[in-house]
């Protein structure tokens, strides 16, 4: 069965499942942003922050100088908005500027939005596509052959050793089906997946926390987002092993997991997506399949608790609701 877990005021946790029956080793919380434009609607992808990132990131905030895992760092590949995953800068734009921070002398095209700082002195940058406060960029100290210095925190970058033209290749599923920590855990084993988040969406509060989903109170489902890369797999094959992977007749919930947390329903992100959608559904039903698999927009996934991702993989045992059962 399920948990929930809630930190006291008193730091103390206190675990039990969505039907009041305890449960062990359910570890404990704390939480984010991505946007994808599609043809269709745009939505966003928000990630998990800790707390010291939503310090810097939300609060515009400053992480101590030569502390950050970025200020040497010097692979090469591509620097993300650690909130929402737009690619930010190339890796041969950074430059050692000996500040205390990463430096880049030219962002990519269009990813980084320039403002007066409240400090009145100073302009701030923020990913364009989120707004998350990445630092603040100075111009005329002639470090540089541009002439440009982009002082970033390491806390509001990740990194990645694909190119921007890569990851802007890939395209996104989102899939709900019961419990996400099994239909995470089968949908990484599909070729061509490149990435699989457990998260929140399709409910009315921003930034949901478990406990909230579990109250029944938000309308939001348990969900993955699933980057793929469409050279190697299509959504129409990602869709219809969803559809093996779950019971997609069995409405607001999935085997013991009862609640509309559970529900079954595919959030389109792209027109297509919905006519495949679509088309597979009536196409179980022609062969006798009660479905209640909902069709419906993609609006803002909210990245779960880091504690939910990866699970059966870092417990080391398989899914306990979900098993393939070959129905195309």
């Amino acid at each position: 069965m399920r948990t929930i877990l809630t930190v006291l005021a008193v730091s103390l946790l206190l675990v039990t499942s969505c039907t009041g029956k305890p449960e062990k080793n359910r570890p404990g919380p704390f939480f984010t942003t991505e946007t994808t434009d599609s043809t269709s609607k745009s939505f966003k992808s928000m990630k998990f922050l800790t707390p010291e990132e939503r310090a810097v990131i939300l609060n515009k905030g400053t992480e101590k100088p030569f502390s950050g895992r970025y200020e040497t760092f010097s692979e090469k590949g591509t620097y993300l908005c650690k909130q929402c995953h737009a690619p930010l800068y190339r890796s041969e734009d950074k430059f050692d500027a000996r500040c205390g921070w990463p430096s880049f002398d030219s962002e990519i095209p269009g990813a980084v939005n320039r403002f007066p700082d409240a400090d009145g002195k100073r302009i701030e940058i923020v990913c364009a596509r989120c707004g998350a406060h990445l630092g603040h960029v100075f111009i005329g100290e002639h470090l540089t052959d541009k002439n440009v210095r982009h002082c970033v925190n390491s806390i509001s970058l990740e990194f990645t050793k694909e190119s921007p033209e890569q990851i802007l290749q890939t395209e996104t599923a989102i899939f709900a089906g019961g419990c996400f920590w099994g239909v995470e855990h089968l949908m990484k084993k599909a070729p061509g997946v490149l990435s699989v988040t457990c998260g929140y969406i399709g409910g009315t509060k921003d930034h949901p926390t478990y406990e909230d989903v579990c109250s029944h109170k938000t309308g939001h489902a348990e969900a993955v987002e699933i980057r793929f890369d469409p050279g190697r797999t299509s959504f129409e094959a990602l869709a219809k092993l969803f559809f093996e992977i779950h019971d997609p007749e069995q409405q607001d919930g999935q085997g013991p997991d009862i609640g509309p947390q559970y529900r079954s329903e595919i959030f389109y992100t792209t027109p297509e997506q919905k006519q495949i959608a679509e088309r597979l559904i009536d196409e179980l039903k022609t062969k006798g399949y009660r479905v209640v698999t909902r069709v419906t927009p993609a609006t803002t996934f909210w990245e779960a608790e880091s504690y939910h991702q990866d699970y059966y993989q870092q417990k080391g045992t398989e899914p306990y609701c979900h098993v393939y059962t070959k129905r195309f």
